[in-house]
């Protein structure tokens, strides 16, 4: 069995963490066959790693990698980039391409964001692992392919399969080995050596030296919820590496720089976990349409007061930072302050709530989708599918 340790310092993987372990060994030990592989886990925890792990311990090490991002290939597309055209199969077809899978032939392909395949390229994808047959978009023939498959998704497939977004077959046949890869508020042991890492890059780089955290501060850290997991944690590393004098990082200091929670926020309970995919989409949507509600009302109690005192009107405001609670105030925690729950007010359904909640953010960002999306806490593919079910007219 290949030492962890020097799999770890190949791959530049950091943590001690026995959950982190525990992935890794999986992945060491199916790698030398061609199952399929499952690596699911939120946003920002590494899946990326666990593919390439598997694949340069494999038998297919010296053929092709190639990594896929499913979210981000547009759906009259995907096809196309996964399975190859012929010359006039669609417009702009003005020559036959080779496919991802006719690409990786005798290799290992990565489809990260797997869950975010349209319908018809899941039936696809699913002949290709059960039979290795695939067809070119316009084409008639049945080509071969010999590809080790590994996906990633940081949705429920579970729940995606409840609601007909994903199919149960396709699930079983990638679901061969599951490897649940940690949040990092599960390994809080690894977060400050996460931190010294990312510091001394920073360091590295632009030559200066490293910050470093006090006793208080690293505490602060390791309790802290880390939602959007490493890929948060070295921003948070790099922006105080970058902007703070003090190499000594204290917790007054570190809490300008972790937003939802301040310094006093206590320490999650054990084995809390914050809902991921569209079910956590659906709450930060929610809470974004009750926040602006109250932003709403309370411009209307201002002016309507100001007029009957017979005082100038001023613009309402347009920025509402100012009248929600402080960073360190969870939606939690406003909702027992102000009696909101994440209940659809009377007279509105959850999905009209939503509805008026993309389109605030699309006018806001002049209709970008990419903007919007960001603003939104979701992927623009997911945006996307909430505009043609909610039956949003863009402007």
């Amino acid at each position: 069995m290949t030492d962890l340790t020097t799999v770890k310092q190949r791959f530049g993987i950091i943590g001690t963490s026995p959950l982190l372990d525990r992935a890794l060994e999986v992945a060491l030990r199916v790698a030398p066959t061609d199952l399929s592989v499952l690596v699911t886990g939120e946003s920002g925890v590494g899946k990326e790693f666990f593919p390439l792990v598997i694949h340069a311990y494999s038998a297919r090490k010296h053929d092709k990698y190639i990594a896929v991002n499913c979210g981000a290939i547009p759906e009259g597309t995907i096809d196309s980039e996964l399975f190859g055209h012929e010359k006039g199969a669609f417009t702009g077809a003005l020559e036959a391409r080779k496919g991802y899978f006719e690409e990786a032939d005798g290799g290992t392909i990565f489809l990260d964001e797997v869950a975010e395949l349209p319908h018809p390229t899941q039936a696809r994808l699913l002949r290709v692992l059960q039979t290795g047959e695939f067809i070119r978009v316009g084409s008639s023939k049945v080509q071969k392919t010999d590809v080790r498959v590994v996906a990633a998704t940081n949705t429920d497939l579970s729940e995606a399969i409840t609601t007909g977004r994903f199919r149960e077959d396709l699930y079983y046949r990638l679901n061969t080995v599951p490897i649940a890869v940690p949040a990092l508020r599960e390994r809080p042991q690894d977060v400050s050596l996460l931190f010294r890492k990312f510091a001394g890059d920073v360091a590295t780089q632009y030559r200066m030296p490293a910050v470093t955290l006090d006793p208080a501060a690293r505490q602060m850290l390791e309790n802290y919820y880390w939602r959007g997991n490493i890929r948060q944690l070295k921003n948070v590393a790099e922006q105080i590496s970058a902007i703070e004098q003090s190499r000594v990082i204290t917790p007054e200091i570190l809490a300008k720089y972790l937003p939802q929670q301040g310094a006093g926020a206590p320490p999650l309970p054990a084995g809390a976990r914050r809902a991921d995919g569209d079910s956590a989409t659906e709450r930060e949507l929610l809470y974004k349409v009750l926040f602006d509600m109250r932003a709403d009302i309370n411009d209307l109690k201002r002016m309507m007061s100001e007029l009957m005192q017979g005082a100038p009107r001023p613009e309402p405001a347009h920025d509402i930072k100012g009248l929600l609670p402080s960073a360190a105030q969870t939606p939690a925690d406003y909702a027992e302050s102000e009696d909101v729950t994440d209940e659809p007010p009377h007279g509105m359904t959850k999905a009209e709530m939503q509805r008026e909640q993309i389109v605030r953010a699309l006018r806001r960002n002049n209709g970008r989708r990419r903007d919007a999306a960001a603003e939104l806490f979701m992927s623009e593919r997911t945006l996307y599918r909430k505009i043609k079910e909610l039956g949003i007219e863009e402007e």
